[in-house]
C-alpha cells in the first residue's frame, strides 16, 4: 500500500448559514502533525500479516503525514485491514455545526481508502482485545497526483458517511454525535 499523504487532514468546511465557521484543523494547518497522537490498528489483531503506519516529516513550516504499509489478503483468505488511528487519550473533537471533512492529499495511489468517525469507545475485552462499536465510514479513491507539482482536495460530507457493525452496514444505527467524536481512523482494506 503506497500513501495518501496528507498535508492539512480535516478541515472541517462550514455549513452555509448564517454565520460561516472557519475551517477547523484537525491535523496539520494550524494544528501539527504528531505521529505520537496515531497507533496501528491491523488485520494482525486477527491473524493476519497486514502492517501500516503514519509518518510525519516537515515540509517547510508545516507538517505532512503520510500512511503507507502493506496489505496482505493472502493470510485471511482474500481479505485483509491495515490502519492507523487515533490513541485513546486523544479526545474528542466537536464537528457539530461543521458539514464535512477535507483532506488535502498530496499524493496517492488509485486504491480505495475509507475514513473512520467513532463517537463510541468501549473498554477493552478481558483478553485484552477492544469492543467492536458503531464505525461511520466514507471510502474515497484519488487517483494518481504528483507530489510537488499539485495536491487533490476530497472533501467528505460529514451526511455520507455511512453506519457500519464490524464492517458490515448497520443501517438501524444511532445517528453519530458529532459533538463527541472520540476516534478517527485511515483504513485500507479488502
Amino acid at each position: 500500500m503506497a500513501s495518501p499523504s496528507a498535508s492539512s487532514y480535516g478541515s472541517g468546511t462550514p455549513p452555509p448559514q448564517s454565520t460561516p465557521l472557519s475551517p477547523k484543523y484537525l491535523f496539520g494547518g494550524d494544528r501539527r502533525w504528531d505521529s505520537s497522537q496515531w497507533t496501528d490498528s491491523d488485520d494482525r489483531v486477527r491473524g493476519g500479516r497486514s502492517q501500516s503506519h503514519l509518518t510525519v516529516s516537515r515540509v517547510g513550516a508545516a507538517t505532512r503525514a503520510e500512511f503507507s504499509g502493506h496489505l496482505d489478503t493472502s493470510a485471511l483468505g482474500g481479505a485483509g485491514f491495515a490502519s492507523q488511528r487515533t490513541v485513546d487519550d486523544l479526545c474528542c473533537w466537536d464537528l457539530s455545526g461543521y458539514e464535512s471533512l477535507t483532506l488535502d492529499v498530496a499524493e496517492a495511489d488509485e486504491k480505495r481508502y475509507t475514513l473512520i468517525l467513532k463517537d463510541t469507545i468501549l473498554s477493552r475485552r478481558d483478553d485484552g482485545r477492544e469492543q467492536s462499536t458503531v464505525s461511520w465510514e466514507y471510502d474515497f479513491t484519488v487517483g494518481t497526483v504528483g507530489g510537488n507539482a499539485g495536491s487533490t482536495t476530497v472533501v467528505m460530507p460529514l451526511a455520507d458517511f455511512q453506519p457500519t457493525y464490524r464492517g458490515r452496514p448497520k443501517p438501524d444505527a444511532t445517528p453519530l454525535d458529532l459533538s463527541k467524536v472520540k476516534r478517527i481512523t485511515f483504513m485500507m482494506r479488502r
